[in-house]
């Protein structure tokens, strides 16, 4: 198999580089102050007071209890992402504008986050309406940031940027949420109330997130001329003939789609004990919010380093199979969870556990499936891997509340979900890696 010569150039500059591992930074307080912390509790405040006297709201004629509208938001949130992203990202392909595309839905998704500060009294209307622009286009701007990472580093090196791309944004989003917990923590000796000082942590979400972005903006660069569309077509046409296109060919490369459907497991695992770790702790073990809060912000932290640890893992073992060694960590973690998880010192180690094998494992899927791509259909190949996290994010939390319904219990509710992290790794031991690199037309890394 045909390697990289060590002599050969890297594909960008590290003045690049640093411009790509900042809008991970940037967009990251979204995630945590945003959609972790503050919005859920928030919105859902502000829903109850628009409620009628039964307990519902009725956006567009549909009676919806106060409590459900945030989770129904989200699921809608996803929805829109599983529809629009993949012809995004082929539009993106298409007419060689990633960077111009990443900016545009990059600022959408930030000022609608800046929005969130006049969230207020009984306009849930506008909060979810800003919510579902601002997670929309954040899905949408981290396909086009996840598409620049062939271009940027050469596949030898591949997890080393992912990897130190996700630990600055573990660390701009533990930033970001640290100043306000405290803010929060501190509102009332600083003359604000509650609600305004959860407004002013949304709205500084967004603020980061505008900011920040220029970064990357100003130091990536388009490697090909924005394509003109043949006359009589559209964008929007255009698209959807590409990704129409797409869809056929990912046939022609089964060890790229078979990973695919591993990543789609596994990540579902991760993203449902990620959600329902803190209902656990609070429901199976008693802890207060205070100390789950503690606990969120310790994990943002703890998989900064982790990101880091996994990347030298990898190099030692190779990336499959420090995948295959956070599986089992993951795996292990339910284990305990389930048999000797008791105390809040406990659960301080687990999540500290979690937060390590977090970043790793994430880190290293982006870096080990961009090289398993088809050059110039990036955008849309990362798409299908932005929808088959998002997509699917509905299964995890389901077989938990199934089990929980079941049974009534929140420990055998949690180990339910090790079926992800199997099926994710009997399918992930199957793939070869060799055979979907140079299935592409690419070159295996060294």
């Amino acid at each position: 198999m045909k390697s990289v010569s060590p002599a050969s150039p890297a594909l960008a500059g590290r003045k690049e580089i640093w411009g790509w591992y900042c809008y991970d930074w940037a967009n990251s307080a979204f995630a945590t102050t945003v959609v972790t912390v503050f919005l859920g509790p928030y919105l859902t405040s502000v829903t109850k007071a628009a409620a009628d006297a039964e307990g519902f709201v009725h956006p567009l004629g549909f009676a919806i209890q106060a409590g459900a509208f945030f989770p129904y938001l989200v699921s809608l949130s996803v929805l829109l992402q599983v529809f629009t992203l993949p012809l995004l990202g082929a539009i993106a392909d298409y007419t060689r504008c990633k960077k111009s595309m990443l900016g545009l839905f990059a600022y959408i998704g930030a000022f609608a986050t800046m929005g969130l500060y006049f969230l207020d009294g009984q306009y849930y209307l506008l909060g979810g309406l800003l919510f579902l622009i601002a997670n929309v286009s954040f899905g949408a701007s981290i396909v086009f940031y996840n598409a620049f990472l062939p271009e940027i580093a050469r596949p030898e090196d591949r997890n080393k940027v992912s990897s130190r791309g996700w630990a600055c944004g573990y660390l701009g989003g533990g930033l970001l949420l640290a100043m306000n917990l405290v803010l929060f923590s501190k509102a009332e000796h600083l003359g604000l109330s509650t609600a305004h000082a959860v407004r002013i942590s949304l709205g500084s979400a967004g603020l980061w997130w505008a900011l920040f972005t220029l970064i990357p903006l100003a130091r990536l660069r388009s490697r090909k001329n924005r394509k003109i569309l043949p006359p009589g077509e559209d964008y929007l046409t255009t698209g959807f003939k590409q990704l129409q296109q797409t869809l056929r060919d990912i046939r022609k490369y089964p060890q790229t789609f078979l990973f695919l459907a591993a990543y789609l497991l596994y990540n579902d695992g991760i993203q449902t004990v990620i959600a329902l770790s803190s209902q656990f702790g609070q429901e199976a073990l008693g802890l207060p919010i205070a100390t789950l809060t503690t606990v969120i912000l310790m994990v943002q932290f703890v998989a900064f380093f982790g990101a880091l640890l996994f990347e030298r893992i990898a190099q030692a073992v190779t990336t499959k199979n420090a995948i295959i060694l956070s599986l089992f960590i993951w795996s292990g973690t339910l284990i305990y969870a389930y048999t000797w998880l008791e105390t809040e010192a406990q659960f301080f180690a687990l999540a500290a556990v979690i937060g390590i094998v977090l970043g790793g494992s994430q880190a290293l899927s982006r870096a080990l499936f961009s090289l398993m791509i088809p050059k110039g259909q990036e955008a849309e190949y990362f798409s299908l891997y932005e929808i088959s996290e998002r997509g699917t994010s509905w299964i995890g939390p389901l077989l938990f509340g199934l089990a929980l319904q079941f049974t009534g219990n929140y420990r055998i509710a949690l180990l339910s979900l090790i079926v992800f992290f199997i099926a994710g790794l009997l399918l992930l031991l199957k793939v070869n890696i060799k055979t979907a690199v140079s299935a592409v037309g690419n070159q295996n890394p060294r």
